[in-house]
């Protein structure tokens, strides 16, 4: 069963990149939510909390892919040090003015140079696409595997930076976080042998990535979902709060991610036929409709059951996600396509965090789990009305002849 994972590992280097990409990307899960854990405990003030985490989502939305532009145009190690270099330091002016009680705007400021972190995640995919090129089946296992370790980061990432703000002091879960990205970026970018190759300028065409119809499709697509994931977060904390039970939000919602950590690991060691497209947009509508029971949970058991059923429905969606993307954009902007598919998500996780505290203020948790549903109802919405754009089209595929030559010279 194992054997799929073991055939993608079997490059020298692969284990190495895909273990510090994990240790980069732990801060992911970790710094939004332990940014509002420190401010609620420093001040008790959660506009605030959720203001500043918000910002460096929305600053990471605008300023990431341009990051990943400039990965794939000079490289990864150029880049990602003075860009992890910013998002530290900003991170740490944020805790720094928070800890000595300055003014609100000071927060803000270094909240926005906080959104210079790199897309690790994109990175480690981008390593896969050029190792694996021309193999289809070790790049569907090798997604899968990438999509297993986002969900550990977020089942481990929240209950390790709750736990250490609550327990040590309010500042250490997004002290932490900082940590992990320093050191799983510097150990990245210390793997040269793995590195893909940079597109020199006259590789590249003139605009953004963003410019594929294809891509257009899939980002408008996960705008949606991600208001799925920010709106399941915020409602599921405040259904677990008015149940008498609110600590218990944390293992409800890991059980969401443990889902859909089960799921792709099985889907990786499936040898799927037909078209990805296709696959896609089943994905999507499955991802809608598992939103519908949620607004029947009448207890948290029965939310944990019905949580963790939508989860299976994740991972694969996400990776027959990137599968397209490296299928409809030219490899010299692959690492940019992929970042603009988590700005996609990040933006709406914040929209769907913000209108389900609206919901939920306004008409109690019960009502709240109606944002995912009708978020999950515009995803498939979109997809629907997109559909034809995501149709094969070789002449626009992901891997030219002169990548694998470039690749394998390098």
């Amino acid at each position: 069963m194992a054997s799929p994972y073991r055939a993608i590992f079997a490059a020298p280097g692969t284990k190495g990149f895909s273990a510090a990409g994990f240790l980069g990307r732990m801060p992911l899960s970790m710094m939004g939510v332990g940014i509002i854990t420190m401010i609620s405990q420093l001040t008790g003030r959660y506009g605030l909390a959720g203001a500043l985490s918000a910002t460096i989502a929305l600053s990471a939305a605008l300023i990431g892919p341009q990051v990943s532009r400039l990965v794939d145009r000079y490289g990864q190690r150029r880049v990602l040090r003075p860009a992890t270099l910013v998002s530290v330091t900003a991170v740490g002016g944020v805790l720094l003015c928070a800890e000595l009680g300055l003014p609100d705007w000071t927060l803000f400021v270094f909240a926005i140079g906080g959104g210079c972190v790199p897309s690790l995640g994109s990175m480690i995919r981008s390593r896969w696409a050029a190792i694996h090129t021309g193999a289809p089946r070790l790049l569907h296992t090798a997604y899968s595997w990438e999509s297993i370790v986002d969900e550990i980061c977020f089942i481990l990432g929240p209950m390790l930076s709750i736990g250490l703000s609550t327990a040590w002091f309010p500042a250490a879960g997004p002290l932490l976080a900082g940590v992990f990205l320093t050191t799983g970026v510097l150990w990245l970018t210390a793997q040269r042998a793995t590195e893909p190759v940079p597109h020199p300028r006259s590789r590249h065409t003139k605009g953004s990535a963003l410019r594929s119809p294809a891509l257009q499709v899939l980002v408008a697509t996960f705008v949606s979902t991600g208001a799925i994931f920010g709106s399941v977060d915020v409602v599921t904390v405040a259904f677990a709060e008015e149940e008498g039970h609110k600590a218990a939000a944390s293992l409800v919602l890991a059980v969401y991610a443990l889902g859909s950590c089960l799921a792709g690991a099985v889907f990786g060691l499936l040898h799927l036929k037909g078209r990805a497209d296709r696959r896609w947009l089943l994905g999507v509508v499955v991802m809608a409709m598992s939103m519908i029971p949620l607004q029947l949970a009448g207890n948290l058991l029965f939310l944990a059951v019905a949580l963790f059923v939508a989860g299976l429905s994740v991972a694969p969606t996400m990776v027959t996600t990137v599968g397209l993307v490296e299928q409809h954009v030219p490899r010299a902007k692959l690492t940019e396509a992929l970042t603009w598919v988590s700005t996609g998500i990040a933006v709406g996780v914040a929209l769907g965090s913000a209108a389900a505290g609206w919901a939920v203020d306004a008409a109690g948790a019960d009502a709240g789990y109606g944002v995912p549903a009708a978020a999950g109802a515009l995803a498939a919405a979109v997809g629907f009305l997109g559909y034809r754009r995501l149709a094969p089209a070789p002449e626009r595929g992901g891997a030219s002849a002169d990548d694998r030559t470039e690749h394998r010279v390098a």
